[in-house]
C-alpha cells in the first residue's frame, strides 16, 4: 500500500475506463470512496464523501468535468481537482486552468504518471501530463496573460463573433455604435497580440472555442 489515507472520487462516462482505473488505484493504495457515471452524480458524491481528489472526465453526461468544477468551487471544499481526457487541443488545458483544475491527464497516461500528478497536487502544485513539453506549458500561460487583460466589454464582443454575428448585428444587441464595436475589435486584437491585417481574430477565437465559450 503506497498511498495510505489519500481518498478519491473518479468520474468517467466509460464503464470499462471508471472501473480499470478504480481497480490500478485501488491496487496502489488509494482509498477510493465512490465512481460516478456523469456530472451531476459526481457533484452529488463529492460533496457526500469530501475525497481528497476527484478525477473527473472531461465530457460526460449532463454536466461537463469543468462544469462539475465550477459548480463546487463556491463550496469551499478541500477536494482537489484533476482531469482526464483524450483531448491534447491548447484549449483545453487553457480552460483546465482558468476554472481552476489543479492537474491535467491524458487517458493514455501510465499509472506511475497519475500518481505523480496526485502526488504533487496533494501538495498544492499543479501538474500537467508529461505529454505536453515545457514550450506548451509557457505558451498556455502566456494565452491566459492576455485574456486576463481583456474588459468585460471585449470578452462579450468576443462571445458574439464567436456566435457569428456581424458587427451590425453586435451594434443592435449591445445598443452601441459602430465605431465602438470597431474600437473593441482593436483593442482585442491588440491585447491578443493578432495580426490586425488578416482574419486572425476570428482564427484565434475558432481556435481558443473552449475558453471562449466561458469568458
Amino acid at each position: 500500500m503506497q498511498n495510505p489515507n489519500i481518498t478519491l472520487i473518479i468520474a468517467d462516462d466509460h464503464p470499462m475506463m471508471l472501473k480499470g482505473l478504480q481497480q490500478e488505484l485501488e491496487q496502489v493504495g488509494y482509498d477510493v470512496l465512490a465512481t460516478a457515471k456523469n456530472g451531476a452524480s459526481a457533484i452529488e458524491a463529492i460533496i457526500k464523501k469530501h475525497p481528497d481528489i476527484a478525477l473527473l472526465d472531461i465530457e460526460m453526461p449532463f454536466l461537463n468535468g469543468f462544469e462539475v468544477v465550477k459548480r463546487l468551487k463556491d463550496l469551499n471544499l478541500k477536494t482537489r481537482f484533476i482531469m482526464m481526457s483524450y483531448h491534447k487541443e491548447k484549449g483545453f488545458v487553457l480552460q483546465a486552468k482558468k476554472v481552476g483544475v489543479h492537474g491535467y491527464l491524458l487517458k493514455e497516461d501510465s499509472i506511475t504518471e497519475i500518481e505523480q500528478c496526485i502526488e504533487q497536487v496533494m501538495q498544492d502544485n499543479n501538474y500537467y501530463s508529461k505529454s505536453f513539453n515545457e514550450d506548451f506549458e509557457a505558451l498556455t500561460k502566456n494565452e491566459l496573460r492576455k485574456i486576463s487583460l481583456l474588459t468585460p466589454s471585449e470578452r462579450t464582443i468576443i462571445r458574439l463573433i464567436s456566435q457569428e454575428k456581424t458587427s451590425l448585428e453586435i451594434c443592435e444587441i449591445l445598443s452601441i455604435s459602430k465605431r465602438t464595436v470597431d474600437k473593441h475589435r482593436t483593442n482585442i486584437i491588440a491585447k491578443l497580440g493578432l495580426d490586425s491585417l488578416n482574419n486572425s481574430l476570428l482564427d484565434w477565437i475558432q481556435t481558443h472555442e473552449e475558453i471562449v465559450f466561458s469568458l
